[in-house]
């Protein structure tokens, strides 16, 4: 589909979503986040379209900045050079930050590392070792139902502290 880097970021933002790449709706459309699995986060998140997109509150930067393509599961993984080539600098330029969202595997093994668990729903269900500074969760794409019913624990114990936690932070 072509070049299209879709990140909206500004030096006073306070928090920063750090997603996996876009997909085909928000790869035509150039704004992050614009599709249903957006409208799960935003609900995850307890707010409106509004802050969410309010630069100077909430940077959005995905670990690909272009749509990857079709996979035969979905959407093709990040392009693997974009993080390493532009994350630094783009929270460089961020004095501001507090907290660091981790949607999904690739952001998470990116940013924790070796300190992040054996895989994604023990490193989400662990989330408190890893704050102040970072929060991983789920991706909330619709392919994720399922992982969602199978771990209800996410919605009472995870989404609460994500909530007052961005709430805190947008004040």
């Amino acid at each position: 589909m072509g070049p299209n880097p879709i990140v909206s970021a500004s030096k006073n933002s306070r928090m920063v979503i750090i997603g996996q790449a876009p997909g085909t709706k928000v790869h035509n459309t150039s704004i992050p986040w614009n599709d249903p699995s957006g409208n799960l986060l935003r609900d995850w998140l307890g707010i409106d379209k509004d802050i969410f997109y309010n630069e100077e509150k909430i940077a959005l930067i995905p670990m690909g900045f272009c749509y990857p393509g079709k996979g035969k599961s979905g959407d093709m993984p990040p392009r693997p050079e974009c993080a390493p080539l532009w994350h630094e600098k783009l929270l460089k330029s961020m004095p501001h930050l507090e907290l660091t969202i981790l949607i999904g595997q690739y952001s998470q093994a990116h940013y924790l590392g070796n300190k992040r668990e054996k895989n994604l729903t023990e490193t989400v269900r662990n989330y408190r070792e890893y704050l102040p500074s970072y929060l991983p969760l789920p991706h909330p794409s619709p392919r994720n139902r399922i992982w969602l019913k199978r771990n209800e624990w996410f919605e009472h114990e995870v989404l609460p502290t994500l909530r007052a936690t961005v709430k805190k932070l947008i004040a």
